[in-house]
């Protein structure tokens, strides 16, 4: 897309194609009628909606999500990667960190709800990478606009609408320690994932280590990318050994 055109997010849009990620201008006459949510999320208050989606409601969610499982992740892409991963694969494994990480300093059942909901907004806006030259501010904006319209898709006033925005928010404030902790799994599952395809496709991705190192904010993060590093390490003395 040339520079200096403006973008109308809709609910019903596809992805963005690759080759349209390029510097952009957003429209600014779109109201959002999303009352953001405090980054420890209304539930922890006890002030979540009750109402419910309905049928309709919810379905057109869950079709939604169908651009989550069909849209590779745009760093594998440009690697040429074989066979790459989708966001929903990412957040996927993500979500099983979670789950077994069974650190005592967090919510782990909130770690897997922020790691399931983390990428979400990605089902309109797609995966904008660092290379796609689109500035933090831009990206937050688009991805902003993205969650009101899943909200309202939801139902502007369901508990699940403003659960999901509310953890959306929580998860990009990245200030408690939940949304720490899946940070980290996020830099993990990127490079635990890079070493598999070194493995498997013989391809050298050191960049994406690069663009992790020391950025790993909680203890098990740190703990786990030490173990990845060393486990890479290994594969590469075996091929070593190898040849």
């Amino acid at each position: 897309m040339p520079t200096g055109m403006h973008i109308r997010l809709q609910h019903t849009r596809p992805c963005l194609r690759l080759e349209d990620r390029k510097p952009r201008t957003v429209q600014h006459n779109h109201v959002c009628r999303c009352v953001r949510a405090p980054a420890h999320c209304c539930q922890r208050q006890g002030c979540m909606a009750d109402a419910q989606s309905s049928p309709s409601q919810a379905l057109d969610f869950l079709t939604l999500l169908q651009n989550l499982k069909k849209t590779k992740r745009t760093g594998w892409v440009r690697k040429g990667i074989l066979g790459p991963e989708s966001i929903a694969d990412h957040m996927y494994r993500m979500s099983m960190m979670a789950f077994i990480s069974n650190d005592s300093a967090v919510d782990s059942n909130r770690c897997i709800k922020l790691a399931i909901v983390h990428d979400v907004a990605e089902a309109i806006v797609g995966d904008i990478a660092p290379s796609d030259n689109v500035t933090k501010e831009v990206k937050n904006q688009l991805e902003t606009e993205a969650m009101c319209k899943i909200r309202d898709m939801l139902g502007h006033d369901t508990a699940a609408g403003q659960e999901i925005e509310a953890l959306w928010q929580e998860y990009e404030d990245g200030k408690s320690p939940e949304a720490l902790m899946v940070k980290d799994f996020d830099k993990l599952e990127m490079i635990l994932q890079a070493q598999e395809y070194e493995c498997e496709q013989e391809v050298d991705l050191q960049d994406f280590f690069d663009s992790t190192e020391g950025r790993f904010a909680t203890p098990l993060g740190q703990a786990w990318a030490k173990e990845i590093i060393k486990r890479r390490a290994g594969e590469g003395n075996r091929d070593k050994n190898v040849t």
